[in-house]
């Protein structure tokens, strides 16, 4: 009875100290880091992975996400330094670094951060002008990140990005930036279409110019022909003009013939050509003129046979 007595309390005692084991044992999931307190007082920080801890004495104080988490920004009115009220709002990215600061240095880290963010970006955009709240929003999420960074610090935590995500100008504004843009548009479109009549005027006047001087090429080409055939008329004039006048010191009266009727073809021209009204009767000695060309072809054919004779004369040698 004594030893069956016994035999219970063994049983009961490892059942104890298995329990108390159990208790013991911690195991830690990765991405998370556990704070030990012992007695109430803050010992070690337990890593992922398995541990044990003594039961009744120390206990899991804080279990902290070490991995990067993003929180949410609200929307918030803020007036610009040129009075202009626009509404606002962001994220914000960080990442705890040291579990016992974030879990003794500060009370609810997540709204500590939220609103550590939210005073500073009225901050920030109450400093600057609407144009460049607009246009420079890098510039603001860098001054967020380095003020934020620098006051969560003794946290434990590190600020990896803030971002600006909306900023919602009043209506009356964003109808004013609109028109403004458009006339800017039709602006740059009037520009453009002035451009384009200055370059087709130019073209125009580049043609026109190049036009003139081909045609001033050309009459000038056209004189010098014509003053070429005028001179090629003069020399042939002149070179009748002289076998005429030696055909008249040898004696030939056709020559005069020539002269006559190379005269009297000329008036009847200039009388036919005459604008006023005219009554001509014919012949007007019509065989004197007939006999005037038929004389013509006798000089002409007097003055080939002459040539012929002078080159024969001059190919044959003479006897001594």
């Amino acid at each position: 009875m004594t030893f069956t007595g016994f035999s219970i309390f063994a049983i009961i005692l490892v059942i104890l100290l298995i329990l108390i084991l159990m208790m013991g044992a911690v195991v830690v999931n990765q991405g998370y880091e556990y704070t030990v307190e012992r007695l109430g007082k803050y010992t070690k920080t337990l890593t992922p992975g398995f541990h044990i801890i003594i039961p009744f004495i120390d206990r899991i104080g804080t279990q902290t996400n070490m991995k990067e988490r993003v929180l949410d920004i609200p929307s918030q009115e803020v007036i610009t330094k040129d009075n202009a009220m626009v509404r606002v709002d962001g994220i914000v990215f960080f990442q705890v670094l040291d579990a016992p600061k974030a879990s003794y240095e500060v009370n609810k880290l997540e709204l500590a951060i939220m609103n550590l963010t939210t005073t500073n970006l009225r901050t920030v955009v109450g400093g600057m002008e609407l144009d460049e709240l607009l246009s420079q929003r890098d510039r603001i999420n860098g001054k967020l990140m380095m003020v934020v960074d620098e006051a969560t610090n003794p946290w434990g935590v590190k600020i990896t990005r803030v971002e600006v995500k909306d900023i919602e100008p009043p209506r009356d504004i964003v109808e004013s930036m609109a028109r403004q843009m458009k006339a800017e548009r039709e602006k740059r479109a009037a520009i453009l279409e002035a451009e384009g009549s200055r370059q087709s005027d130019i073209l125009r006047a580049e043609g026109e110019k190049k036009a003139i001087m081909l045609d001033a090429e050309g009459r000038k080409e056209a004189a010098f022909r014509d003053a070429e055939a005028r001179e090629r008329a003069a020399e042939a004039e002149a070179k009748a003009t002289e076998m005429v006048s030696a055909a008249i010191v040898n004696g030939d009266p056709q020559a005069i013939n020539y002269f006559v009727a190379q005269i009297y073809i000329d008036s009847l021209a200039l009388f036919a050509n005459s604008k006023n009204e005219k009554l001509v009767f014919m012949p007007l000695e019509a065989s004197s003129v007939i006999g005037a060309i038929g004389g013509i072809n006798e000089l002409v054919k007097n003055l080939n046979k002459d040539g012929k004779k002078d080159k024969s004369g001059s190919g044959t040698p003479t006897s001594g």
